[in-house]
């Protein structure tokens, strides 16, 4: 999605001038054509992301809007105590951006894994997490996030590819209608659910989690979830502080129900090996086989 982000950001400049493009030295045969447009607006802070991140949040004290750029880990895990007190807490329109969340970087192995993020991030106060699906929500998100006066992170990712219509980006989008079970996931992840073929996802409700906080569940899923009984959350992320705990935490609060309940999650690195990102998705049964067999046992 990089390649995108930068296209957002320059199509976007005209219209906000006050923006300020800090990289934490990333961004090779991706980022050229956005220091070109920013000229003087493109800062390269260098391996040093805590002091970026300090930076950014001057600049928006003074007005800027600034964006800070690197692989996910580096920009979000590293300078967190430096987001936690110089960006959040002054509530400064500081914008996050971490390139190949989850399992996004493969092969280059934990240090440049990040399934931790989204948990991170949305404890923050103040901070709101952006999380694109395929090409075109990567424009939108960051014209929103240009549009709000609060610290945001956006979380970048492989572009999905789906034969379904996708409403434009937002907090809740149904993409169809099931009453065998409901799917909720967040990111690209979600695609592979689709891979699995029409046959298998026929009679399954799916929807997409775009943003966190993500506030009250939408009327209608309620009333598919009271069909369905049968809930499946979807994520790139660790199960401790992502789309599963917290959806199942609102669940508890409105359900007079019972259901049957499973978090697809990152599981970490169960055989003690790196691959690519779909080894690794496959790994903690988030796809091809691995998840249809999850999911083939949860449905019976």
């Amino acid at each position: 999605m990089r390649n995108e982000f930068a296209s957002a950001l320059i199509a976007l400049y005209d219209t906000y001038p006050n923006q300020v493009f800090l990289t934490g030295d990333l961004g090779y045969m991706a980022l050229e054509k956005v220091q070109e447009k920013f000229g003087k607006h493109f800062i390269n802070a260098g391996v040093a992301e805590q002091n970026m991140v300090s930076m950014a949040a001057a600049l928006a004290y003074d007005g800027f809007i600034p964006w800070t750029y690197s692989i996910a880990p580096f920009v979000t895990l590293r300078p967190y105590e430096q987001l936690r007190n110089d960006v959040c807490l002054h509530n400064l329109p500081v914008k996050i951006v971490g390139n190949g969340g989850g399992y996004g970087y493969g092969i280059m192995g934990a240090t440049h894994h990040n399934a931790e993020d989204i948990g991170a991030m949305r404890l923050l106060p103040n901070m709101k997490v952006y999380i694109p699906f395929n090409a075109t929500d990567v424009y939108e998100a960051a014209e929103q996030m240009l549009n709000d006066t609060s610290p945001n992170y956006l979380r970048l990712n492989m572009v999905a590819k789906i034969d379904y219509e996708i409403a434009p980006f937002t907090t809740w989008r149904k993409i169809k209608s099931g009453s065998k079970a409901t799917i909720i996931g967040t990111g690209p992840v979600l695609q592979n659910i689709f891979k699995l073929g029409n046959e298998f996802i026929e009679d399954i409700e799916i929807w997409l989690v775009s943003m966190f906080p993500f506030g009250e569940i939408p009327t209608e899923l309620l009333q598919n979830i009271h069909t369905t009984n049968q809930v499946i959350t979807m994520e790139e992320h660790y199960a401790a502080g992502g789309l599963g705990e917290s959806f199942a935490q609102k669940l508890l609060t409105i359900l007079q129900q019972p259901i049957s309940f499973i978090s697809l999650c990152a599981a970490g690195y169960p055989s003690g090996q790196y691959g690519s990102q779909q080894w690794h998705q496959a790994e903690s049964n988030l796809e091809g086989e691995n998840l249809r067999t999850k999911l083939t046992e949860f449905l019976k």
